[in-house]
């Protein structure tokens, strides 16, 4: 098991299925995804470039943006805050809260930024 696995199994219920989840999601969605692990965080690289992130915060979990900043769809959904200057996440308090539809947009959509830039 990799140390970006094992970050994910170590959660405890209900986060490390809601984790799971959300990582089956970004690896079928973005099937050239590599899945990484910097900063104690699972990491998501496309491109050559850092992509995403999952990040399990005690009350929920966060799926981070880099350049989420550049994100032009869904904005209503996407977190700011935190004195975060390019950085946006998607936040999770539920499994039930996953809109994958809005999840898998935003995550095409900082694809084809990476991409691009």
């Amino acid at each position: 098991m990799n140390p970006a696995e094992n970050y994910i199994v170590s959660k405890p219920e209900p986060w490390r299925t809601l984790l799971m989840e959300l990582q089956a999601i970004i690896k079928h969605t973005i099937p050239e995804v590599e899945e990484q692990y910097k900063w104690h965080l699972p990491f998501y690289s496309v491109h050559g470039k850092m992509h995403c992130f999952l990040n399990f915060r005690k009350t929920f979990v966060d799926v981070g943006f880099i350049n989420g900043i550049h994100i032009e769809i869904h904005k209503e959904h996407l977190v700011a805050g935190e004195k975060r200057k390019t950085l946006r996440s998607l936040r999770y308090y539920t499994l039930e809260d996953i809109e994958v539809a809005v999840l898998q947009d935003i995550l095409k959509a900082t694809a084809d930024f990476n991409k691009k830039s």
